[in-house]
């Protein structure tokens, strides 16, 4: 008869403490792995990626110009145009970063740095050493950014705290134990006043937008709702790794994916791609066509944002009802009594 085999000993006090100790030592060096590809990887990768740019003018003038673009492999996406009103127009419409209109006096470059003032520093250069030395080509500004930020550096430094009161307000509801409706209103209320605030100070005070002021308050409420919905909605599924889950989708892939800083087309893929189906680079997105092109190009990142609200609030409100029929001792149902024959 074969001897039965002992239980396994549980694990001493001092057993789980080391057990946890290798675990903490291990993980470190792993989220710093992670956290620098995610930051340093498409910062050290700058570079146009089938950027839209446009080419404006006579087909034989303009001719010459393309194919000099076109040289550098796989940088840029050409539209011909057939005048600098046209080119003009699609810059406003945001198909293109920027033209090249081939004149009588020589090239003029069309930009846009409310677009990206990355790019339009990044052309002037590309455009300047195409042109006969000693000669330097115009450039006019279709659509510049904010007095208050020429640089741009104060509109991609707004992604990451938005993105960070996001998490927290999902953060926030989960821990204090809010469910259901309650846990979806108190999303929401504090996304209104996240928004309000962020344009005060964006808008109002620094000078960073220059849209209307209600909708780009709703830009950034809708933001801010995003991803708090979506780490609150993980957690409610999940438990509370699903916060953790959604702080690191958020703000470890969406923050440096987002392109706020530079432009998705010059990050490396997939990122660029990515980071415009994340919360922080579709706000980015969203935020420069209110404020600065009269929504042209609005549509595609409000549609990502909205539907990372809905699936977001649905998860919400979807864990809550598992959990009440998951919950032990709730009422039995009634069978209603049978009928004497």
């Amino acid at each position: 008869m074969p001897t039965p085999t002992p239980p396994p000993r549980p694990e001493s006090p001092a057993q789980q403490q080391n057990r946890r100790l290798i675990a903490v030592i291990g993980l470190a060096p792993v989220l710093v792995a992670l956290a620098l590809w995610a930051f340093a990887w498409p910062a050290a990768r700058i570079a146009p990626r089938d950027l839209p740019l446009g080419v404006a003018g006579p087909a034989t003038a303009t001719a010459p110009v393309q194919r000099q673009l076109e040289q550098r492999d796989g940088a840029f996406e050409i539209h011909r145009y057939a005048d600098e009103a046209s080119a003009r127009d699609a810059i406003e419409d945001r198909t293109v970063y920027g033209a090249v209109v081939v004149t009588a006096e020589g090239p003029k470059l069309l930009t846009a740095s409310a677009a990206s003032p990355s790019v339009a520093q990044m052309l002037q250069q590309a455009v300047a050493e195409q042109t006969p030395q000693g000669t330097k080509p115009t450039t006019v500004d279709v659509v510049p950014t904010s007095a208050g930020d020429p640089r741009g550096s104060a509109f991609a430094a707004s992604v990451l705290p938005l993105a960070l009161a996001g998490v927290a307000s999902g953060a926030v509801v989960t821990l204090l134990g809010l469910h259901g409706t309650r846990a979806a209103g108190a999303l929401l209320g504090a996304a209104a006043l996240v928004g309000m605030v962020a344009t005060a100070i964006t808008h109002s005070w620094l000078g960073v937008l220059e849209g209307n002021w209600w909708t780009e308050a709703g830009v950034l409420s809708l933001t801010a709702l995003a991803v708090g919905a979506a780490v609150a909605g993980l957690a409610a599924l999940t438990g509370p790794a699903g916060m953790g889950l959604g702080g690191l989708l958020v703000v470890l892939l969406g923050n440096p994916f987002a392109g706020a800083s530079s432009a998705p087309e010059l990050l490396p893929e997939p990122a660029g791609t990515i980071g415009q189906w994340l919360p922080p680079g579709a706000s980015a997105s969203l935020l420069r066509s209110v404020s600065f092109f009269d929504g042209a190009a609005a549509t595609g990142p409000a549609l990502t944002l909205t539907w990372w609200a809905a699936l977001g609030l649905g998860a919400v409100l979807l864990g809550s009802a598992l959990t009440r029929r998951r919950k032990p001792g709730a009422p039995a149902t009634r069978r209603a009594p049978a009928l004497a024959g």
